[in-house]
């Protein structure tokens, strides 16, 4: 990756969990990191999310969840994101997903899972070295 090139970052909100402390303050972590982050604000569908990145063209994109509804929603933002053919995005995700459900959402190819509790450099430093571009 060219070193002149900013990381880009899309965090999303996902569902109709109405939580986004986690999601604002990982946002800011990234931008002062350096990384560019467009932020969805709350209550996205799957299909504006994949909206958001087929606009923004990210390197990432950053799901936060607290609801529980991560694996009905979830799902659907991988099937529209390989339906669009984008398949050189980070898709990584936090927020609160049981321990049980994270390997069913790895094999969807989700990736990068940071819970309550993890350090925001841990976080800055995953996206940084896992990027598919």
């Amino acid at each position: 990756m060219d070193k002149e090139k900013k990381i880009r970052v899309v965090v999303a909100k996902p569902g109709l969990d109405g939580h986004d402390r986690g999601a604002k303050v990982i946002a800011r972590a990234l931008r002062d990191a350096g990384m560019e982050v467009i932020y969805t604000g709350l209550h996205q569908t799957p299909a504006q999310i994949v909206e958001i990145v087929i606009q923004e063209n990210p390197d990432a994109l950053c799901l936060s969840i607290l609801s529980g509804a991560h694996n009905t929603l979830f799902p659907e933002i991988m099937r529209i994101l390989k339906e669009e053919n984008i398949n050189d995005v980070l898709v990584c995700v936090g927020g609160v997903i049981p321990d049980e459900d994270i390997l069913e959402l790895k094999a969807l190819g989700f990736e990068g899972f940071h819970g309550p509790g993890t350090e925001l450099r841990a976080i800055v430093s995953y996206i940084r070295n896992h990027l598919k571009r």
